[in-house]
């Protein structure tokens, strides 16, 4: 499974939006400028999460766009499946009968768990955390 930039810009979109929840609407140019991300890119990413209740739209000289929802009631996984469909390792698992079907079945459950169990507010925490790939060095 491979996240395309819709998931990833999508995601991003989200998680700066839930960062200033509760302070009013976001234009998304500040967005795209914080970023350094496509406006034109990230307007297009903004009509299924609008539609889907995740965001919602203030219009206006003041307007922009705020989370629907708490960032601790909004998932990954929502937000991805919103923008890429459905979460599949493999596709087409269900019509044929390989000898790793149950690998391939249980890749994707765990990858949807973690989806599902990773709330907007989790990433937002997680943005100060140093990143650590597990190896400690002793001098």
């Amino acid at each position: 499974m491979k996240i395309s930039t819709k998931g990833r810009y999508g995601l991003t979109v989200v998680v700066e939006l839930g960062a200033k929840y509760g302070q009013g609407p976001v234009p998304l140019r500040k967005i795209a400028e914080e970023q350094n991300l496509s406006e034109a890119y990230l307007e297009q990413l903004i009509p299924p999460l609008r539609n889907s209740r995740i965001v919602k739209s203030v219009r206006g000289a003041y307007g922009g766009y705020m989370l629907a929802k708490a960032p601790e009631e909004i998932t990954a996984g929502d937000v991805i499946r919103i923008l890429e469909g459905p979460i599949q390792v493999v596709e087409g698992l269900d019509e044929t009968d390989i000898p790793q079907q149950q690998l391939w079945k249980r890749i994707g459950d765990a990858v949807r768990e973690v989806l599902d169990k990773t709330t907007i507010q989790d990433l937002m925490e997680s943005e100060n955390e140093p990143i650590s790939d597990g190896y400690m060095f002793y001098i």
